[in-house]
């Protein structure tokens, strides 16, 4: 590599430049895993055409997709679990970027956030956090979130990023979910599943304190 910055010992290029090496590696396995998920053969054919209930009305999962034939439902933990009936932190701080992203997705496919909550507690949060581009729904009624694993048996929530595809003869499939939230993992990894879209993770990780952080629902403002 020829870049280099102001001051920096020969110790530190050597050493960065065998970090390139592995970051370049990395970009690469990244694309290679994205073009196998492309390749994935058509998931099951959706159950049922879920109705949820939304800001204008209820509305069918058919619905949802618009002139689109690609659809993204993120599942929002809210209630975070049987005991604690408040939203999931690590859910909202994934919405907050979600929110600002979702007028570019929007372009290429369907985008919708659907929580177990009766709809006007989820509206009521939405505003508190400063939301303005999600479609939020509510699941309460329907068995969407069970079937697609963003509710446990027990009926406690659970965090599930499921993307679904249309057929031109109007058949609705699924495609693909994030999985990793339950798949083996190494000793001192945590089951996160979206670290893709969610932006506050790959920043730390660009920093030396690396990942010393965990989502809160609020902050302290700044002194």
């Amino acid at each position: 590599m020829t870049m280099r910055f102001p001051n920096e010992s020969a110790e530190y290029r050597a050493a960065r430049d065998r970090l390139l090496e592995a970051e370049i590696e990395l970009r690469r396995q990244g694309e290679a895993v994205a073009a196998l998920r492309r390749e994935l053969p058509p998931g099951g054919a959706v159950p049922e055409d879920y109705a949820f209930a939304g800001e204008s009305g209820d509305v069918r999962l058919s619905e949802l997709f618009g002139d689109h034939d690609t659809l993204v439902v993120y599942s929002f933990m809210f209630p975070r679990s049987l005991e604690d009936d408040m939203p999931c932190p690590s859910c909202s701080s994934i919405l907050d970027s979600l929110d600002g992203a979702a007028r570019h997705l929007e372009r290429s496919v369907a985008l919708a956030v659907v929580a177990k909550s009766p709809l006007p507690r989820i509206l009521e949060y939405a505003e508190h956090r400063g939301w303005r581009h999600l479609r939020l729904l509510s699941s309460a009624a329907n068995d969407y979130n069970r079937d697609y694993h963003g509710e446990a048996e027990d009926g406690s929530q659970t965090p599930a990023l499921n993307v679904f595809t249309r057929r031109g003869d109007g058949e609705i499939r699924h495609f693909w979910a994030s999985e990793l939230m339950v798949a083996p993992r190494d000793p001192g990894m945590e089951p996160r599943h979206v670290d893709f879209m969610w932006p506050v993770w790959n920043v730390l990780d660009v920093t030396p304190g690396g990942r010393d952080w965990s989502p809160q629902r609020e902050y302290e403002p700044a002194a």
